[in-house]
């Protein structure tokens, strides 16, 4: 038998009439999802076309993707802090609110020092949103749907990259980069209508006390499960933000069907994510070990594939599977070892993925301006997600340690 949510508890809502108003709020959510990421990720099919309208190098493009990624990762603690007392609506309101300015100025930018800050305006919305958006999808419903719900909202993330991103790509290849962020802006304020329409107030949530939630970031599983994040999404991002010169100048795919490619990646990303969660609900410390084994193989192979348009098209799904493979995993185990304060643990592990996608960025750039050519850009890939794999083992290894103690404490006092 379900348990009531709190609203239902409380006697506010009928239970039919409840579960439709979840179903559209968990919509409204979603639809925020997907713009926000339309707009973290877009920006890799479009470095051709930005870096020569402003007349920058493709690796200078490159850290537009850095500054957003380094403004989700200082946006995350500090706004987590100032909406901490907000009712959580409102908190999503006022993070939208963010996301639209930023978009709007990336759409009117007329020089790459604008558009570097309008990217992290945008940015600065996202690890809130995702945190706190991740508590209220999981109030709205019985508790036995939480981990449901919490997945419908991030299949807006997902269909970012599926169907955002390379249409996003398309448009800006044939209007020009700016209308894609125009399109955007305008998808975040349908966003901001749908989530003051639909999520309903929720006063009965508690604000999540920072005090119990900062002393948690002490404990060093924590710590080294960020550290897991930053290092084993790293990888991908070296690469991927260098994927449209790669398939265009390695693989010789035409700038028309780059973005065709990148939905073949965004299927990838959704079996990946589906594939990582079951895997992590199965054996998560292993499942993470071995997805990163075969991610760094994937990325070394590319420095060879990129050459076959046919090969480097097949790595790139098979490469958009097991990079997704390690989220649900990854996001699983901070929240794990952070059980005593959960929400800001899991907002900076948002914060975490996007460092190591700016480290992943600015890496990749290093490789492209010392000359030594984007399949290199992919074995640097590989090094950063083995880098990942070694934290992981770290963990595991500490965490066999810290059980055989506790152990031995028994036996003695048995």
């Amino acid at each position: 038998m379900n348990s009531p949510t709190p609203l239902e508890a409380a006697g506010r809502l009928p239970s039919a009439a409840h579960a439709a108003s979840s179903r559209l709020a968990l919509f409204a959510l979603a639809v925020a999802a997907f713009a926000i990421g339309t707009t973290e990720f877009v920006i890799m099919g479009l470095l051709p076309e930005v870096a020569s309208d402003l007349h920058v190098s493709i690796s200078s493009a490159g850290l537009l993707v850095s500054g957003y990624a380094l403004g989700v990762a200082a946006g995350a603690p500090i706004l987590a802090a100032l909406t901490a007392r907000m009712e959580r609506r409102h908190a999503l309101l006022l993070l939208l609110g963010l996301f639209i300015l930023g978009n709007a100025l990336c759409a009117i930018a007329p020089g790459y020092g604008l558009l570097m800050v309008a990217r992290v305006v945008a940015a600065f919305c996202h690890g809130s949103f995702f945190g706190i958006g991740a508590v209220v999808a999981s109030h709205l419903v019985p508790r036995e749907q939480a981990a449901s719900a919490i997945a419908l909202m991030f299949t807006g993330l997902t269909l970012a990259n599926v169907l955002g991103v390379p249409f996003g790509t398309f448009l800006g290849q044939w209007a020009g980069w700016r209308a894609t962020f125009g399109a955007v802006t305008v998808l975040g304020v349908l966003a901001a209508i749908a989530v003051w329409r639909l999520v309903p107030a929720l006063p009965d949530l508690p604000a999540p006390n920072l005090r119990r939630e900062l002393v948690v970031l002490r404990q060093p599983q924590v710590l080294l499960a960020l550290a897991m994040t930053v290092l084993g999404f790293g990888g991908v991002f070296t690469v991927f933000t260098y994927i449209a010169p790669i398939l265009q100048q390695q693989a010789h795919v035409s700038v028309g069907a780059t973005g065709w490619v990148l939905v073949l990646f965004g299927a990838g990303t959704t079996i990946g994510n589906m594939l990582g969660g079951r895997l992590a609900d199965w054996r998560l410390m292993p499942s993470l070990a071995g997805v990163l084994v075969v991610l760094s193989l994937v990325m070394l192979a590319f420095a060879w594939t990129m050459h076959s348009t046919v090969a480097a098209i097949v790595t790139v799904f098979v490469w958009g599977v097991f990079a997704f493979a390690t989220v649900p995993p990854l996001q699983m185990r901070v929240v794990q070892q952070a059980a005593d304060g959960p929400h800001l643990a899991s907002t900076l592990n948002i914060a975490a993925f996007n460092l190591g996608n700016a480290i992943g960025a600015f890496i990749g750039g290093v490789v492209i301006d010392a000359g030594l050519g984007l399949p290199f850009v992919s074995m640097a890939g590989a090094a950063v997600a083995l880098l990942g794999l070694i934290a992981t083992l770290s963990s595991a290894a500490l965490e066999r340690r810290r059980v055989s103690a506790s152990t031995a404490a028994c036996a003695v006092g048995a």
